[in-house]
């Protein structure tokens, strides 16, 4: 059973002066009505009316679509308000924004604070000064670091931090020194976005002119994966990887994906490339000691099993054809920790 809930406010952010070239607001903008706090409580009632009961270990209100802490401050705290007042009733756990690295000052977190505010993530995007440009992001990498410092010295939030994969300028490397970045930081949480070019966008100009090349999907999957190792080894939580489907506005010719840049399933392509490389590894070094061996069973843990197999049962492919001269028989085995993976020869008594 999921243990984790989100109650979802979409607040558009109007004033926002940082068009960035990946960003279609206009679109964003014209699809959404102003929202009020009325709606804010009437969307965490709605939320709420299926979620209470369910045996639940948290609930988050979370402020998504736009930098929250740039909108006027009486207008946050009117937002904030009703979050407060349901925390204080005890019907949510925690209240969670994202917001702009330089739309954070100390009055901005006086505020939050008062209103009980736990969790600010920053959408960081890039350490490097090149891509950051490039993207139009309107910030450097030092206000990213005030920015957290400042965060962190409140000793009362929870500090999250969002990287993009594949802007204008980046390369694997650029990615991976702003992994090293975010680890020097410390934050608890982490979200990975691998670069979706949207019609109506700068980005997608650069594109359609041939001045921006995106990153192929095993760039996009290698460089993700990469970042994402690295992170979860630093301890640091990945809450995601990707955009959801219902994140990106593509109802229409004026705001739709182009390209063939995203993936709805990207999270679940990252963990079975982990899964995959660590089973290569274990195959291979099996192999040396047993290559007398024609059948060879391959176990993994119920949370683990999906991705040993791969989206699409991409994984087993890679195994048929990179051992062919063997019969891999995959098994889910719930005594295996969802973390390991047992390899061994075949001598499973049942039929395959």
């Amino acid at each position: 059973m999921k243990k984790h809930a989100i109650i979802p406010i979409f607040i558009p952010h109007k004033g926002c002066p940082h068009t960035c070239v990946f960003c279609n607001q206009n679109a964003i903008t014209s699809r959404t009505a102003d929202v009020t706090p009325d709606d804010v409580r009437r969307i965490a009632d709605e939320w709420l009316s299926t979620l209470e009961g369910r045996g639940l270990d948290e609930i988050e209100l979370s402020f998504f679509g736009g930098s929250f802490t740039g909108i006027p401050l009486e207008q946050q705290s009117s937002f904030l308000a009703v979050a407060k007042e349901y925390k204080e009733a005890g019907r949510i756990d925690k209240i969670h924004l994202s917001t702009r690295p330089d739309y954070i000052d100390k009055e901005i977190l006086d505020n939050l604070k008062a209103y009980g505010t736990d969790v600010i993530e920053l959408g960081v995007q890039s350490f490097d000064p090149d891509v950051l440009r490039l993207s139009e992001r309107g910030h450097s990498a030092e206000e990213v670091y005030r920015a957290c410092d400042l965060i962190k010295s409140y000793g009362c939030f929870t500090l999250g931090i969002q990287l993009m994969i594949g802007l204008p300028g980046d390369t694997h490397d650029k990615c991976m020194e702003s992994v090293c970045r975010t680890i020097d930081i410390d934050p608890q949480i982490a979200r990975l976005y691998p670069t979706v070019i949207i019609s109506g966008t700068k980005l997608c100009k650069m594109y359609e002119e041939g001045s921006y090349e995106p990153f192929s999907l095993e760039e996009m999957l290698r460089t993700t994966t990469d970042m994402y190792r690295k992170l979860t080894d630093a301890g640091i939580n990945v809450i995601r990887v990707g955009l959801k489907a219902s994140a990106l506005i593509n109802d229409s010719e004026d705001s739709r994906v182009v390209g063939d840049t995203y993936h709805p399933a990207f999270r679940q392509l990252v963990e079975g490339r982990i899964i995959r490389d660590k089973a290569d590894e274990l195959l291979a070094k099996y192999l040396k000691d047993h290559s007398g061996d024609d059948q060879i069973l391959i176990a993994a843990g119920p949370g683990t099993f999906s991705s040993l197999i791969g989206h699409k049962a991409v994984n087993k492919q890679f195994f048929a054809e990179k051992y062919p001269q063997f019969r891999l028989i995959y098994r889910e085995d719930p005594a295996i920790n969802d973390t390991s993976i047992y390899i061994s020869a075949f001598t499973d008594p049942y039929n395959d």
